[in-house]
């Protein structure tokens, strides 16, 4: 007889997950992670790929380029637990070894009769239409470019994402039933107010594609290069000549691609110049490791002050800086400092500091930039039935965030044209057999992501994928790492001898003596008050936030009182529909 399900949408249980599975918490858009890689280790990738879907849209995508925010909360990555499980790959596995089947998700509920217009079809985009169109909406979207897919076609170099894998997921969530027009400019080809009257929803989702500018001296110099612009031109099939060096002035995801791109270009000496440190980097380790590994030098604590040259550029003037006081982002102010100007030679410069929204002509709801102004929370604009998501919304984000709020939207838009959700976060209990991970497990090193060897041959062309993939065997290898933090240890005190049997074989101070358990107001355990004293232990608890799932604890049980339960968060559909 199978386990009995439970769903529950009390805030204990949410508290717990939130606290428990550090990984899934971590990721905007909460994907499933455990379940995922336990499927992927069953050999059933397709199930694995699924659970990405459920949550992320892009699995293939984002298992070659999401910034991973799950992999740096990662109880694997703890002090004395080594270094993080590979998350971001084994999601990559999951798409690279599944079955090549259509993998669209058909309309689940009936048509609404409403409609929506979606303009800009990045990550954000895609995702809201997705949603939308799966339960009945009917979605069109808007594209100015010649092709979907916003950033990830046209700001991302093909070695880190082959064109093929963005354009079958592109197909998956089309094939929902969105229909995708081209070539089109909301505001110049058709008028906004044409798709506010035809639709009863318009979500604006069309990115950050005006670059910043450095306002500094010689910046409109030849030889001078956008870092988005500079991208998009490469990705576009349009080769510039840089010279043999090249400098970089930037710190994020774009400035590395931009560096990267160069030497392929054929430059010799390529460096990205920062005006914080190394260590201060969003940029995965990864991405640094093989940027360095490719010859691109890494300059830290400088800041551009003037571009040189007598018609070229022949050189950038820089002031050494300092860190000073930390800001509520958790970032160093930069103090230049006044005399330490030196020069660095170049024959072109690449500026990838950042880029911001363009100004959107719509009739009304406009500051004096001419930017549409939105809640960040409700997505809505002043003018009813106009929204606005993703980048426009936030400044430049990653692509998991992108995903994250025009899934937001989406479900934003749906309640207010129906007055009713359709889908609620839940967390899910099923009790589960003791785990079989084995102890030896945990030892085992972080399988490293294959690449293009030599270095050299990855400078044969602008695309070959320089991540090769993991192979089935070394997928596996790396899912067997996971904690599994999904499952839940408990002691049943009605039947614990008090025997500390549990509390000899932990392999961590996971299993407590306490004489008082700590909630909040939601009833949430929050906390232990340990004891050493026999006479005032009133309990002994396992500590699911310092647990590692090895199952030690139920195998010396003599009395059989230690449970395990399958938490999950996970999304139900409204069980009204729409």
């Amino acid at each position: 007889m199978p386990n009995p399900v439970i769903y529950s949408k009390e805030p204990e249980d949410f508290y717990y997950m939130d606290v428990n599975v550090p990984c899934q918490s971590a990721c905007p858009a909460l994907t499933n992670i455990p379940a995922y890689i336990r499927a992927l280790y069953e050999e059933n990738f397709g199930r694995s790929y699924e659970i990405n879907r459920m949550a992320n849209i892009f699995p293939g995508v984002l298992g070659r380029i999401c910034s991973r925010p799950c992999e740096a909360k990662c109880r694997h990555g703890e002090a004395e637990l080594g270094r993080p499980v590979n998350i971001c790959h084994i999601k990559r596995s999951a798409a690279d070894l599944r079955d090549r089947v259509s993998s669209s998700v058909k309309r689940i509920f009936s048509p609404t009769g409403k409609s929506v217009a979606v303009i800009g079809s990045g990550p954000a985009g895609l995702a809201a239409a997705h949603d939308l169109s799966t339960i009945g909406f009917s979605v069109t979207v808007f594209e100015a470019l010649d092709h979907p897919g916003g950033m990830l076609r046209y700001g991302i170099p093909e070695f880190r994402l082959p064109r093929e894998i963005l354009a079958t997921e592109i197909d998956q969530i089309l094939g929902s039933g969105i229909t995708l027009k081209t070539g089109i400019k909301v505001g110049t080809d058709v008028p906004m107010e044409d798709l506010m009257t035809g639709h009863d929803a318009v979500l604006v989702s069309t990115g950050c594609y005006e670059p910043n500018q450095l306002n500094i001296p010689g910046e409109t110099m030849p030889g001078v290069y956008s870092g988005l612009q500079f991208m998009m031109d490469i990705c576009a099939g349009q080769m510039p000549d840089l010279g043999k060096r090249v400098l970089v002035l930037g710190a994020g995801f774009t400035a590395f691609d931009c560096v990267r791109s160069a030497l392929r270009l054929g430059a010799e000496e390529v460096a990205v110049c920062l005006r914080r440190t190394e260590e201060d980097l969003t940029v995965t380790e990864d991405e640094i490791f093989e940027t360095k590994r490719e010859g691109v030098k890494i300059h830290s604590l400088m800041v551009s002050r003037r571009i040189m040259g007598n018609g070229v550029v022949e050189g950038v003037e820089f002031m050494r800086t300092r860190p000073g006081e930390l800001r509520p982002d958790g970032k160093s102010e930069v103090t230049p400092i006044e005399g330490s100007e030196f020069t660095l030679p170049t024959d072109a410069v690449i500026v990838a500091t950042g880029q911001r929204p363009q100004p959107f002509d719509t009739p009304g709801d406009k500051n004096n930039h001419g930017l549409l102004q939105a809640d960040s929370a409700s997505f809505r604009t002043s003018l009813p039935g106009l929204y606005v998501t993703g980048d426009y919304l936030t400044g430049p984000s990653t692509v998991i965030e992108a995903v994250a709020m025009g899934r937001k939207a989406a479900e934003r838009i749906a309640r207010d044209l129906t007055d009713q959700p359709f889908r609620e976060k839940v967390v899910r209990l099923e009790d589960t057999l003791i785990t079989d991970r084995q102890r030896a497990w945990d030892f085992l090193p972080r399988q490293e992501m294959p690449t293009i060897e030599p270095v050299e041959d990855r400078f044969t062309g602008m695309t070959g994928e320089v991540e090769t993939g993991y192979s089935p065997d070394l997928a596996e290898t790396e899912s067997k790492r996971c904690y599994l933090c999904y499952l839940h240890y408990e002691i049943d005190l009605n039947r614990c001898i008090y025997c500390r049997y549990c509390i000899d074989v932990a392999p961590r101070d996971c299993i407590k003596l306490v004489d008082r358990i700590e909630t909040n107001t939601s009833g949430a355990i929050t906390g232990f008050e340990e004891t050493s004293n026999w006479e005032d232990v009133n309990a002994i608890v396992i500590d699911n936030t310092r647990c590692i799932r090895c199952g030690e604890c139920m195998r010396v049980c003599p009395v059989d009182c230690i449970s395990v339960t399958r938490v999950e968060l996970t999304e139900r559909m409204n069980e009204k529909g729409i």
